[in-house]
């Protein structure tokens, strides 16, 4: 017997990034992202939220609308291994799964109230595209979530290298100073697929506006342009 399940999008988020390229592999990792979540029309109650305040972290339940495909394969090859080795789709956190569902833990700094949209939640940490949909949303509890010496599986396998960014400060001048510690972050935690490393090629990365031109050799990352994105360009998130 075949089952479905329908889910309706409850909320989307609002990001800096208006493509995949560039964000984060995991929540958390660049916590000077922020990011907002507005709801659809139909879940704009206040009600819906009350007692959210007390929570530092939530769990968003969100879709990888980027990555939606017909099929799926048993088989992927994560980042972390560099893209060369195969594990099990069920073993990793690939966006190319057969139901194509995401979960982030993401920091709440806050509620603001919207005259048009309603409440807003206020995140940082985020590793969220513009426009992604949201299904469902759950306080993080600590007492039963957090497990510092649970195995880490082949994540502990290879250990995070951060790159050195070189940002010539006339190019970084055009980053509004808000948007500036974050972008660093981003780019530190190298933004190109695991798969690329070639030191001739030459980078673009959509970022709060911006396309963010850049090269990579031997563990720098380099700034080479930085070009104002077309409105079109910049997506929004749906309100």
């Amino acid at each position: 017997m075949e089952e479905t399940c329908v889910l309706r999008p409850i909320a989307h988020v609002h990001s800096e990034f208006p493509g995949k390229f560039g964000i984060p592999r995991q929540s958390g990792v660049v916590p000077e992202l922020r990011s907002e979540l507005i709801f659809t029309p139909e879940f704009r109650n206040p009600d819906a939220l009350r007692g959210i305040e007390g929570f530092d972290r939530l769990w968003l339940i969100w879709e990888f609308s980027a990555n939606r495909r017909a099929s799926w394969s048993p088989t992927v090859r994560p980042p972390r291994l560099g893209g060369n080795t195969r594990l099990g789709v069920f073993a990793t956190r690939s966006p190319f799964r057969p139901n194509p569902l995401g979960m982030s833990c993401v920091v709440l700094t806050g509620v603001r109230q919207d005259t048009r949209l309603g409440p807003v939640l206020c995140l940082s940490g985020a590793d969220l595209m513009d426009g992604t949909p949201v299904f469902d949303i759950k306080p993080y509890l600590p007492y039963s979530d957090c497990f510092p010496d649970a195995r880490a599986g082949f994540t502990a396998l290879a250990p995070d290298l951060l790159l050195d960014v070189d940002f010539p400060p006339e190019l970084l001048a055009h980053i509004p100073e808000a948007h500036r510690s974050a972008l660093l972050g981003v780019l530190s935690h190298d933004p190109r697929p695991s798969y690329q490393d070639d030191p001739a090629r030459r980078y673009g990365m959509g970022f709060a506006g911006f396309d963010i031109h850049f090269t990579v050799s031997e563990g720098r990352l380099t700034v080479v342009d930085v070009v104002p994105m077309e409105p079109s360009e910049k997506g929004s998130a749906s309100q």
